[in-house]
């Protein structure tokens, strides 16, 4: 029998995202977390089928649960492509349960990866938000800048070498630097 978590093991709270789900307590790794609840839709059902949210939560082809209900806590958890939890769905139930597959630390944001359907139809537009994606993000940039950085020398040492060249390449004609350039003294 899995261990449950305590209904005061977490709290809705800002997040980078918008709303997130925060442990206040420490959870241990294989603890069930929370229950993910609401309507069950039938897809055969036309009506059920239209209902569109970001909250529908997929059980099989058939069944699906709406989590749009305000007392569904388990809505506010987001996406992660490095989780600290997932989804252990019993479709002949009808049933999910967020289950932690790390230890979660008091303060760390429970999340889960919600699996390539959702993150390709609304994640990857907007751009996936979760630490791990911010952190290859950042060192992706770091990167172009070091790049930016390397070329911009290299061209100011060019630039710097070919300026050498032309001020060697003045002649002295009379005691003072000649360049090449031949024009009249403005008066």
């Amino acid at each position: 029998m899995p261990i449950i978590a305590s209904s005061k093991a977490y709290r809705v709270g800002r997040s980078k995202t918008g709303l997130g789900l925060f442990a206040t307590m420490p959870i241990k790794k294989g603890t069930r977390i929370i229950r993910y609840f609401g309507p069950i839709l039938d897809s055969r059902i036309p009506a059920h089928d239209e209902i569109e949210n970001k909250y529908l939560f997929e059980l099989n082809g058939r069944w699906t649960i709406d989590g749009s209900v305000r007392k569904n806590l388990a809505r506010y958890i987001n996406h992660s492509c490095r989780p600290n939890a997932e989804s252990d769905v019993r479709p002949r139930e009808r049933k999910v349960f967020i289950r932690a597959i790390k230890n979660i630390e008091p303060g760390d944001e429970i999340n889960y990866d919600y699996g390539t359907d959702y993150f390709k139809a609304y994640l990857k537009p907007i751009g996936c938000k979760c630490p791990s994606c911010e952190n290859k993000r950042k060192k992706l940039r770091a990167e172009a800048r070091a790049e930016r950085a390397k070329v911009k020398a290299r061209s100011e040492r060019k630039a710097q070498k070919a300026g050498v060249k032309t001020t060697a390449a003045k002649k002295k004609l009379n005691g003072k630097h000649f360049a090449g350039k031949v024009g009249r003294a403005k008066a």
